[in-house]
C-alpha cells in the first residue's frame, strides 16, 4: 500500500488506509505500507518522528516504510507542490525493497498515486487506487492560493494515473462522472464508501459536557476535525458572533487543529459564544461528539465533488443530528441527505446556520429523530466489516486471472 497518511494519525484518511492494511495482514497477507511521518491535521511531523530521515517500523502486522518530506506551515499551491515533491522524490530514491503481488495506494498525494504506479510496474503487477479526494478538483474548488493555476495540472497527473490503474475505487457516487471523464472507463470504477472507524459512545454525557465546561441549559454545535481552507469554518466563526449579539444561548465549539487554527483564532477574538479545543484522542473522541447537541460539517461554496468529509462517518455514529453547511450539489449534501440523520443549508450562511441550530433546540423531538437515523445507517451501509470487504473485492478484481 501506498498512502502518505497512516496511524499514529487517527483522523482523516490515516485510519482508513491503516485499518485496510491490518486486516490484510490479518488475512495473511505480507503487507507493506509506504508512508509519510505522521503530520496530520496539525501539519506539524509529530513528536517521536522528527528529525527522521527513513524509518521502518511494525505495527498491527504490517510493515511500514516511512520517507521524510516536506510539511508546509501553510496551505499554498507552491507550498503543496513541494510537500508532493518531496514525497515522490524521497519514495523514488528509496523505495521499499519489496516484489509485490498488487499496489493499493490511496489518493491523495498525487505523488502517492505516482509511486504506487512506478512499484506496480517494476513488479508487474496490477495497481488499484482508491480516490479519497480529487486532487484536479481541490486545487481549484479549495481556495488555496495559486490553486486554479495548479489545478490543469494536477487534474493531468491524476488523470494519467488513474487511467494506469486496473481498478478504480472511489468514495462516493459523485466523483464517478469526473472520473470518467478523464477517460478511465466506468467498468473500471467502483464505489467503495468510507466507513466509520470510531466506535459509538459508551461514556455518561452529562460529565463529559461538564468536564468540557458546557452549561446544561445551553445548545452545542460542534465541529470536529481539519481546519483547513475548504472546510470555510469562518461560518462558524461568525455565527458565533450573531449569537453574542442575539444574546442566543448557543455554544459553537471548534476541536482540532489545522493550518488555518491560528487564522480562526484571530478571526474569533472577543467571541464569547465560540470556543476551541485540542483534538480529542481516539477513545475519548466518541464521548466528546455525543456531549454536543449538534454537529456541524462545513464547506465553502465552491466545494462541489472535490471530496468527502470523512468526519460524517464518525458523526452518524452518535446519535446527534448533523448540519451541513455545503453546496446543495455536491456530494457531502448527498450524503447527509441519504443518511437522513441531518439537514442541509446553504454554505458561508451564517444567520442561516444559526438559525437551524436554534430551531433544532426548539424542536427537540425532530433533532432526537434526526439523531438516530445516524447509527442505523453506519449499521446499513457503513460498517467496517462491509467497507473492508469491498477494498478487498477490489483487489480481488484486479488480481483475478493473474
Amino acid at each position: 500500500m501506498v498512502s502518505t497518511n497512516y496511524a499514529p494519525e487517527h483522523t482523516g484518511i490515516g485510519p482508513y488506509s491503516t485499518q485496510i492494511a491490518e486486516h490484510l495482514a490479518a488475512s495473511g497477507a505480507d503487507t507493506h505500507v509506504l508512508a509519510g511521518m505522521p503530520h496530520y491535521p496539525a501539519w506539524e511531523v509529530a513528536q517521536g518522528y522528527r528529525g527522521r530521515w527513513r524509518l521502518r517500523e511494525r505495527r498491527g502486522g504490517v510493515t511500514v516504510h516511512r520517507r521524510r518530506h516536506t510539511v508546509p506551515p501553510r496551505q499554498t499551491a507552491a507550498h503543496r507542490a513541494l510537500f508532493e515533491a518531496s514525497i515522490l522524490a524521497h519514495g523514488a530514491l528509496a523505495p521499499p525493497r519489496i516484489r509485490p503481488d498488487v499496489v493499493l495506494t490511496q489518493m491523495p498525494t498525487l505523488a502517492g498515486g505516482v509511486l504506487g504506479g512506478r512499484l506496480a510496474r517494476r513488479a508487474g503487477a496490477p495497481h488499484v487506487v482508491v480516490v479519497q479526494d480529487l486532487m484536479g478538483a481541490a486545487a481549484e474548488q479549495s481556495g488555496i492560493r495559486g490553486g486554479g493555476r495548479a489545478a490543469a495540472l494536477a487534474a493531468a497527473v491524476e488523470g494519467r494515473i488513474l487511467r494506469g490503474a486496473a481498478v478504480v475505487g472511489v468514495v462516493h457516487e459523485s466523483f464517478v462522472d469526473r472520473v470518467a471523464a478523464m477517460g478511465v472507463p466506468r467498468s473500471r470504477v467502483h464505489v467503495v464508501p468510507n466507513w466509520t472507524h470510531v466506535q459509538g459512545p459508551s461514556g455518561d454525557r452529562e460529565r463529559t459536557r461538564a468536564r468540557l465546561g458546557w452549561q446544561p441549559g445551553e445548545t452545542v454545535l460542534l465541529h470536529a476535525g481539519n481546519m483547513g481552507l475548504k472546510q470555510g469554518l469562518e461560518v462558524l466563526v461568525e455565527a458565533a458572533r450573531l449569537a453574542d449579539q442575539e444574546a442566543a444561548s448557543v455554544r459553537i465549539v471548534l476541536m482540532g487543529d489545522g493550518n488555518q487554527r491560528a487564522h480562526l483564532q484571530r478571526l474569533a477574538a472577543g467571541v464569547s459564544s465560540l470556543s476551541f479545543l485540542p483534538p480529542a484522542g481516539a477513545d475519548e473522541f466518541p464521548d466528546v461528539l455525543a456531549a454536543a447537541d449538534v454537529l456541524a460539517v462545513t464547506q465553502k461554496a465552491t466545494v462541489l465533488d472535490m471530496s468527502l468529509p470523512s468526519k460524517l462517518t464518525s458523526y452518524f455514529m452518535t446519535g446527534r443530528p448533523v448540519i451541513a453547511s455545503v453546496a446543495a450539489e455536491g456530494g457531502t449534501a448527498q450524503e447527509v441527505l441519504r443518511s437522513g440523520a441531518g439537514t442541509v443549508i446553504a454554505p458561508e450562511d451564517p444567520k442561516g446556520l444559526l438559525a437551524e441550530v436554534r430551531a433544532l433546540a426548539d424542536d427537540p423531538a425532530r433533532a432526537a429523530r434526526l439523531g438516530a437515523r445516524g447509527p442505523h445507517y453506519v449499521e446499513e451501509r457503513l460498517s467496517s466489516r462491509a467497507g473492508l470487504e469491498r477494498i478487498t473485492g477490489l483487489l480481488r478484481r484486479a488480481t483475478a486471472g493473474r
